[in-house]
Formats: C-alpha cells, sequence, structure tokens
C-alpha cells in the first residue's frame, strides 16, 4: 500500500505545511503554491487515480514511475519532465553496491516523487526544505537539482573511499601475492565497472537538463543542472580510471606471481640437475655386484666422494656463470 506525505510551501506568505492527502484541497484553493508529493511503498489503485485526476499525469509516466526497477531517464512532455535517477545505498565490502530508484515527476506547481525503497538523498532533502524553506522559493526545478546534486554526493563518497581502498591494495600487491588479492581486485573492478554504468546513465539524463539546445515546459536554472553534470562527469572519468588500474593491478599481480613461481622452479631444477649425476653415482656403486673394481679398492669411498664433489662444484660454477643462481 503507498505512503503519501505532502509539503505544501505558499512563496508570497512564505507559509509550509507538511501533512497528507488532506493537502491536496488547499493547494488546489490557493493560487501560486505549489506542493511536494512524496509517494513510497508498493503501488495501488487509489495511487494511479490520484495522479492521473488530480495531477493530470500521462498514463506511460505513471506506469514507468510505479515500476520497481527501471534504468534512469529522461521524458519530455507538454507541461511536464519526467526524470528517474538511482540513489546509492552504501555498501559494506566492494562488488555489493545497492541502488534505489527514484521517479520525479515536474512540472510548473507540483512535484511528485516515487519510489519503493527507501532514498537516502530523498530523505535528506525531504527533512532540510523544511527547515530553510528558502530552497523552496525558486520552486520544484531548484529541489530537483537539490535531489541530484545530493545523489551525486553520495556517489561520490563511494567512489572516493573505493580508490583509496584501491591504492592500498596496490601496495600491498607488490609485497604479498596470495589468492585473497586476486578476490579484492576482481571485487573492486566490478565495483568500478557497475558504478560507471549508474553515473553514466544519469549523466546523460543530466546532460538534457542543462544544455541550453533542449527545450523545456519547465523552468528551471541551468547552471545548477550544469553542475549537477560536471559533478556526475568527473566521477564517471574516475570510475574508468579506476577500473582501468584495477584490470592492470591484476595482471601485475597475476606477472608478479608467475616470475616468483618461476624462480622457484629453477631453483628446483637446478637443484634436481645437481643431484641428478650424484643420484647415477649413488645407484652404480649400490648395486650388489660381486665383482666390482672399486669394492676392493683402499681409497674408493673417499674417491667417489671427491668425485660427487667436483660434479657439485662444476654444476654451480656453470649456473652462476650464466646468472642461473
Amino acid at each position: 500500500m503507498s505512503d503519501y506525505k505532502i509539503i505544501l510551501y505558499e512563496p508570497q506568505s512564505k507559509n509550509l505545511r507538511s501533512g497528507g492527502l488532506d493537502l491536496l484541497e488547499e493547494w488546489e484553493a490557493i493560487p501560486d503554491a505549489w506542493i511536494w508529493l512524496n509517494i513510497s511503498g508498493p503501488p495501488d489503485e487509489t495511487e494511479k487515480t490520484l495522479l492521473s485526476e488530480r495531477f493530470g499525469l500521462p498514463e506511460l509516466a505513471i506506469q514507468d514511475a510505479q515500476r520497481e526497477r527501471h534504468p534512469p531517464k529522461i521524458e519530455v512532455f507538454d507541461d511536464l519532465i519526467f526524470i528517474m535517477l538511482r540513489d546509492l545505498i552504501a555498501e559494506e565490502e566492494p562488488g555489493t553496491q545497492k541502488v534505489a530508484g527514484l521517479s520525479m515527476l515536474m512540472g510548473e506547481y507540483f512535484l511528485v516523487t516515487r519510489h519503493h525503497h527507501p532514498v537516502p538523498a530523498l530523505e535528506e532533502i525531504f527533512d532540510l526544505v523544511q527547515s530553510r524553506t528558502n530552497d523552496l522559493d525558486p520552486g520544484t526545478g531548484h529541489v530537483v537539482y537539490l535531489l541530484s546534486r545530493k545523489i551525486a554526493d553520495n556517489y561520490t563518497a563511494v567512489v572516493l573511499d573505493l580508490e583509496e581502498c584501491l591504492a592500498d591494495l596496490e601496495d600491498e600487491v607488490f609485497e604479498t601475492a596470495g589468492d585473497d588479492a586476486i578476490e579484492m581486485i576482481t571485487r573492486y573492478n566490478r565495483s568500478f565497472k557497475q558504478l560507471r554504468r549508474h553515473l553514466a546513465n544519469q549523466r546523460d539524463v543530466v546532460a538534457q537538463l542543462h544544455r541550453p539546445a533542449t527545450p523545456l515546459p519547465i523552468k528551471v536554472n541551468r547552471h545548477e543542472f550544469n553542475d549537477v553534470f560536471e559533478h556526475l562527469e568527473r566521477l564517471t572519468s574516475l570510475c574508468h580510471l579506476n577500473q582501468e588500474l584495477a584490470s592492470d593491478l591484476l595482471n601485475t599481480h597475476l606477472n608478479l606471481v608467475s616470475h616468483r613461481l618461476n624462480n622457484i622452479m629453477r631453483v628446483l631444477t637446478i637443484a634436481t640437475v645437481i643431484f641428478l649425476p650424484l643420484s647415477l653415482l649413488a645407484g652404480i656403486y649400490g648395486m650388489n655386484f660381486q665383482v666390482m673394481p672399486e669394492l676392493t679398492w683402499k681409497y674408493g669411498y673417499f674417491g667417489v666422494l671427491g668425485i660427487m664433489a667436483a660434479i657439485v662444484i662444476a654444476l654451480v660454477s656453470v649456473f652462476k656463470r650464466r646468472n642461473w643462481l
């Protein structure tokens, strides 16, 4: 069932009231007053009737706004701007970002926001404007700007935190190479890829609000939305750079692991080559034949040990000259 919260604001008298659907009657009776209707929870038929009859919203816009999952978009109608963005819910570990969709239907004298799940940016701005009514004087366009900027700021905190963690992981990779590092690098790579997709989509939405060539039925401050656009553009570029860094770091990590493995195999191979002729000699003189010339030789034992030592010294010398040791 839908939950309704309303802010009714009168710019002339600076009078602000908050409450439920009962404020709709007062809004219609007060000239120049504008209203912010926030709807949350699962949609119902009452909501659809309210939006279509009281606000005159197109049916397609209502259907899109009521969808739980929908990519960011903007659609301009004759007297309405429909915007959908996604706010980021803080993650506990890399690779587990969760987003909450927010639909905004902006008219000259009304703003309808619709969401299924809690949206941190919306909750903060909804409380902020009630204590700072100056933000309501410019109209609905400024409130949409505040919501858009706050959503961008929420992404900023997560992107910068991930960037710092990735830098720490980069130092760790050169000190130790293990399976945990590969898992974390993969998580960071996936996180930046997801963030980049969310940011790029929303950047394209905001771009249409700040371009002078885009005709809009509702007056908005294009400089404000240009600020949001530039912010999202920087974050998108930052995610792209860090995504490439994570990929390079993964390749570097795999190369380091391969290099260390090669060094280990080289040492083991050298040890095998050194002891192979020694094992051959030991095997020959370990055979239980009765007739072996060296068996009766007084210095045979020491002679064989001397030959073994000479073989070891010769092989080690050869390996060092070839820089294998």
